[in-house]
């Protein structure tokens, strides 16, 4: 699906959107509707047949024995054609939907895990991950649902009355237009149902709140150690629990206001036959003809009860209809959100110093005041550049704007002298390594965890870098070594430990630029040790920025930034900052004392150190 067809879809809704997804492939797409069509005129071949059939018998009625066996034969072996015909036809319209569907459902889920990627990290932060599973697992699968399913069962439901149409009329137009009167009334009392206002804004706001109560179960149920160590219910969960009667004010509603609609609609459209009564007493008073009669009255009683389902497959389609444009709409909304641009002939660069120049940036348009105001400095090569400062000061933003995760709302940021947004973001990706404070890994091998920060990386490649990030020892002897899944059965890591996977992972990306964001912020003094250790070997010759609230693992940085209220207040290194008895040194100050805090429990006093 090209970029062009993704940007026209914003203009297009309901059908027409569910039809411009399902042209992808249009020759399968083809064949399915031709074959669909075919199948619904097949099936009406046995009624027809039966007519025949009757019709012979009628005109022999009451010598038997007059009957032409081989031509009643015939119009039975029609019958059994046009049953094996709709049969095979619709099944071989599946199968060619089918086909269409899952290449189409392949290509809009690697097309929407593109897009999502590439949407900046603000729109993940802000939009929940519950919100997104719905869209991905349920939305996007009820496309392929429609183009597998729906699709040929619209060509059969336009298709199919048509022909009922044409056969109602044709043997006999005063039955006909008797059995169309009931048509016609079921028919209008469904389009009352669908054209009401309330039902159309009640199935966008169930889409809201069933998306709302996804993102509150997911949430409570990765919560649900805080929830039980707090003796909480769902009940006490408030978001949880607003949600789910948010959506049962919804479902309630929607449900009733279809109640007297459907009656009346399976009344009406399961009873036609009665509209044939008078008609057939009316016409039975006056004819002279009462073979011609009794043949068209009795091939009108067996066939009108199966324009029953006829109706009921076209109400299920539209109602299936508005479900899946409803999903489509949101699949749309997502797609619709704006990605970081990116230069379509890349700049590369030479050198590995990071340089801010003046940088602003706001995670909201109207945020005021900034994250970042007017921020420069220069990370140099080879050396580590540490920041620090209290919570909200904007460390953490600095850390997030160097591999673009963000764009700056003023000013640059430049790798080697070139301005980042002139890079390919691969190729940015390829000169900076991010370990971040949460670490996130996969239910995947360890080895193929590791081996996330360089494909190619061979397994002696990985397990040195495991050496290198001190957790090889620990991997080995887990129950299959590299190759145990993370998430199984009796396999638990510590925080230290999972922090060392993911500094293995970028040692094994070997970048020259490193960004840590707080990467031993819940470490314990073993593991923190471990980890320094594990730095070292990361660090070695290369750019690197340190996010920290620890300020013993920055003492030795050939420099320091401290930031307060997003601005830089101060910078030089530690024993600079120390003498000059600003923002540093009171930081340092709090920071000692806080080594050395006291708890006194009776006449008992007890220390942290």
């Amino acid at each position: 699906m090209t970029k062009e067809k993704t940007n026209s879809s914003k203009s297009k809704t309901g059908m027409a959107r569910m039809l411009e997804l399902a042209s992808t492939k249009k020759f399968l797409i083809i064949c399915a509707i031709s074959l669909s069509a075919l199948a619904s005129v097949a099936s009406f071949l046995p009624f027809i047949a039966i007519y025949y059939i009757v019709a012979e018998i009628m005109n022999v009625y009451p010598e038997f024995t007059n009957l032409n066996i081989p031509k009643t034969i015939q119009y039975g072996w029609l019958a059994l054609s046009g049953l094996l015909g709709n049969i095979i036809l619709y099944f071989t319209a599946l199968m060619c939907s089918h086909l269409a569907a899952f290449e189409t459902l392949y290509q809009l889920k690697v097309n929407f895990s593109a897009h999502i990627a590439k949407l900046p990290l603000g729109f993940h932060l802000t939009t929940g991950s519950g919100k997104l599973r719905k869209i991905m697992d349920e939305n996007i699968e009820k496309i392929e649902g429609f183009i597998a399913h729906q699709l040929p069962d619209i060509v059969g439901a336009i298709v199919t009355p048509i022909v009922m149409l044409v056969i109602l009329l044709i043997f006999d137009w005063r039955f006909g237009l008797a059995a169309l009167v009931g048509i016609i009334i079921a028919l209008l009392i469904q389009m009352k149902a669908y054209s009401k206002e309330d039902a159309k804004t009640m199935m966008q706001k169930y889409q809201t709140v069933l998306e709302e109560m996804n993102n509150a179960s997911v949430e409570y149920i990765r919560g649900i150690s805080v929830v039980k160590a707090f003796k909480q219910t769902v009940y006490s969960f408030r978001k949880l629990h607003e949600t789910i009667k948010a959506h049962t004010n919804y479902v309630i509603p929607y449900t009733l206001l279809w109640e007297n609609y459907m009656s009346a609609y399976y009344a009406i459209i399961n009873n036609i036959y009665l509209f044939l009564i008078p008609v057939g007493i009316i016409i039975g008073m006056n004819t002279t003809d009462y073979t011609s009669y009794a043949l068209t009255f009795i091939f009108y009683l067996l066939f009108v009860p199966s324009i029953s389902s006829i109706m009921m497959r076209l109400m299920y389609v539209s109602a299936n209809g508005i479900r899946i444009s409803s999903g489509i709409a949101r699949m749309d909304e997502i797609l619709s959100k704006k990605i970081l641009p990116e230069t379509e002939t890349s700049k590369t660069s030479t050198g590995c110093a990071v340089e801010f120049e003046n940088v602003s940036f706001s995670y909201d348009e109207d945020q005021d005041p900034a994250a970042l105001f007017n921020v420069s400095f220069q990370a140099k090569q080879g050396a580590v550049t540490a920041i620090v400062g209290p919570s909200g000061s904007g460390k953490s933003t600095i850390a997030h704007l160097i591999p673009r995760f963000f764009d700056v709302t003023a000013g640059s940021i430049k790798i080697g002298g070139v301005d980042i947004r002139e890079m390919q973001l691969e190729y940015l990706m390829k000169k900076v390594s991010f370990v971040f404070q949460d670490v996130f890994l996969f239910k995947q091998s360890i080895l193929d965890n590791i081996r996330i920060g360089n494909q190619n990386a061979t397994d002696a490649q990985v397990m040195a870098a495991a050496k290198a990030a001190q957790c090889h020892e620990f991997i080995e002897k887990l129950p299959e070594g590299y190759q145990t899944v993370i998430g199984t059965k009796k396999v638990h890591l510590s925080g230290g430990e999972q922090q060392r996977i993911a500094i293995a992972r970028a040692i094994v990306k070997d970048s020259p630029i490193i960004v840590l964001d707080e990467a031993t912020a819940f470490a314990d003094p073993e593991n923190e040790h471990l980890i320094q250790k594990a730095f070292e070997k990361l660090m070695h010759n290369k750019t690197v920025i340190i996010i920290a609230h620890r300020l013993s693992t920055v003492r030795s940085a050939q420099q320091i930034i401290v930031m307060d209220q997003g601005q830089i207040v101060e910078q030089g290194v530690h024993h600079q900052l120390l003498q000059q008895q600003g923002k540093y040194s009171t930081m340092w100050d709090r920071y000692t004392q806080a080594l050395n805090w006291k708890m006194y429990s009776g006449n008992e006093v007890v220390t942290n150190v």
